[in-house]
């Protein structure tokens, strides 16, 4: 896990990206890529007013979601606790699973299980079958957050999704922190400064008990 900047950086702003709410397809390990997709499940409606308690406290100056019902509902709470509406960015969906899409069968699990796994080994090009690449997620997603947080005089907070969140840390950060699976409503924070982002804070764990950890469905 990368440390934070260097001394004598200029902080500019935080990005807080934080993974939505447990919804039904991660519960079945269904492949929910495509927006709107599945609303948030009992447990996940609760992980997200728990998320709004947890981020109370900080100083932010906008919270945005995904097109995908499942991060709107994630980030109300959140936005409500600062007296916020949420502003919803295209471009910052879960990474497309194409001919998987809304399947959860044990041969679907286990082509995208194959590509992903080979995304953490560097092959950024291995597609889903029909469906997107790491460096297609990359391409739409990373410039959404440079635009985002451009002059955010506070902490920007970004509700996405799992693959998509680990993908798009990894590009800011230059490929140079040990990234990890991202659980229902972890967050990854990031700092921006002068000489480019560097990493914060990255979540390990569900705050809230009965998350879908790497087994589940990170959609």
């Amino acid at each position: 896990m990368a440390g934070g900047p260097a001394i004598g950086d200029e902080l500019v702003t935080r990005l807080i990206l934080a993974r939505h709410g447990q919804t039904a397809a991660n519960v079945t390990k269904e492949l929910d890529s495509r927006p709107p997709g599945r609303p948030l499940n009992e447990l996940g409606l609760s992980q997200a007013a728990a998320l709004g308690q947890r981020l109370a406290g900080e100083r932010l100056s906008v919270v945005h979601a995904s097109t995908a019902t499942r991060a709107q509902q994630t980030a109300t709470p959140v936005a409500a606790a600062h007296g916020f509406d949420v502003q919803i960015v295209e471009g910052v969906h879960e990474v497309y699973c194409g001919d998987l899409e809304g399947r959860s069968d044990e041969d679907a699990r286990a082509q995208f299980d194959r590509c992903y796994h080979a995304w953490w080994n560097g092959d950024l090009d291995a597609h889903l079958p029909g469906g997107e690449s790491a460096l297609d997620l990359r391409a739409r997603y990373v410039p959404v957050v440079e635009a985002i947080t451009d002059g955010a005089s506070d902490t920007v907070v970004l509700v996405s999704h799992g693959a998509a969140i680990r993908l798009a840390a990894a590009a800011l950060l230059g490929d140079t922190a040990e990234t990890k699976y991202v659980p229902n409503t972890g967050l990854v924070i990031l700092q921006r400064t002068t000489s480019g982002w560097a990493l914060e804070h990255w979540d390990e764990a569900s705050p809230v008990r009965g998350d879908v950890t790497a087994g589940g469905s990170p959609a």
